[in-house]
């Protein structure tokens, strides 16, 4: 049995209570996420799951993911200098949130298809791609599914990496056939370290201007056009503020210093798809 698993969200408990109360003997459910579906045995008191029982957790709230802990199920957050929590949602892949704010689009588009059209911009096949903001990690997966050589991928919150390790959506490092590495590290402060033209392409998923400013400089556009080889590609996720709340226009201004970091750049929805080699500096 996978160590992150079983995981109960609020529409699994209420299907447990639901079919205890009506007095079922089995039940089919997900209880990693919706990657898959299996079959519980409904008992009074327990439900029976992989040759053992588990107990009915008293409540369960709603936006919240439920792990094992070893004596009871409880919340997939952690709170350090931030309270980071895993989030469901309807489309299976969960979101997550710092301090109350999602960090993954879900209202319109599953947070793993949302990756795989992002991903699917700078053309992964046999590419060694450079992942600047790991989060949970569905930019790598996706580029594990889309054929990448080697993806390098880096985040620097601990609590977010134990987080995957608890999410079924996230690619794990020891099954990836040694493709995938993942650095605990802060990519700015690793980047100058990086040789030269060394990566095909780079997926960046920065937080927001306000929390990470630096990973929206001109330095570090210099450095991502260093280690990127000639014609890379390279996809910027910039979200879409309103301008007028705002009063700034965040993907034009990403744009102005890519190109003078020497790239073509073209803002493509929530983000700014660019390449090296054909921009003005």
């Amino acid at each position: 049995m996978p160590p992150h698993l079983p995981l109960l969200t609020r529409s699994v408990h209420d299907a447990l209570a639901t079919a205890r109360d009506a007095g079922e003997v089995t039940l089919a459910c997900s209880l990693d996420l919706q990657r898959s579906t299996t079959t519980v045995g409904i008992g009074a008191d327990a439900w029976r799951w992989n040759d053992r029982d588990w107990p009915y957790p008293d409540k369960c709230k709603e936006r919240t993911v439920y792990h094992w802990n070893g004596e009871a199920f409880e919340p997939v957050s952690r709170y350090g200098e931030s309270l980071i929590k895993l989030v469901p949602t309807d489309w299976g892949p969960p979101t997550f949130e710092i301090d109350g704010i999602k960090m993954l689009p879900t209202a319109q588009v599953s947070p793993y298809a949302d990756a795989e059209r992002k991903v699917g911009l700078i053309e992964p096949r046999g590419k060694t791609v450079l992942d600047t903001c790991g989060g949970l990690g569905y930019f790598a997966a996706c580029s594990l599914a889309g054929g990448a050589a080697r993806i390098q991928s880096y985040e620097r919150n601990a609590d977010v990496i134990w987080l995957r390790g608890l999410n079924p959506w996230s690619p794990s490092v020891e099954d990836s056939d040694g493709r995938l590495q993942l650095t605990w590290g802060d990519v700015s402060e690793h980047i100058g370290s990086l040789p030269s033209e060394s990566f095909d392409a780079v997926l960046h998923d920065p937080p927001r201007f306000g929390i990470a400013g630096e990973l929206y400089s001109q330095a570090f556009y210099d450095q991502l056009a260093r280690v990127l080889r000639p014609n890379g590609r390279l996809f910027h996720y910039t979200g879409t503020p309103n301008k007028l709340t705002s009063r700034r226009d965040v993907p034009n201004e990403v744009s102005g210093r890519l190109q003078r970091a020497g790239f073509r750049t073209e803002v493509i929805g929530d983000g700014v798809l660019a390449i090296k080699g054909a921009g003005r500096r």
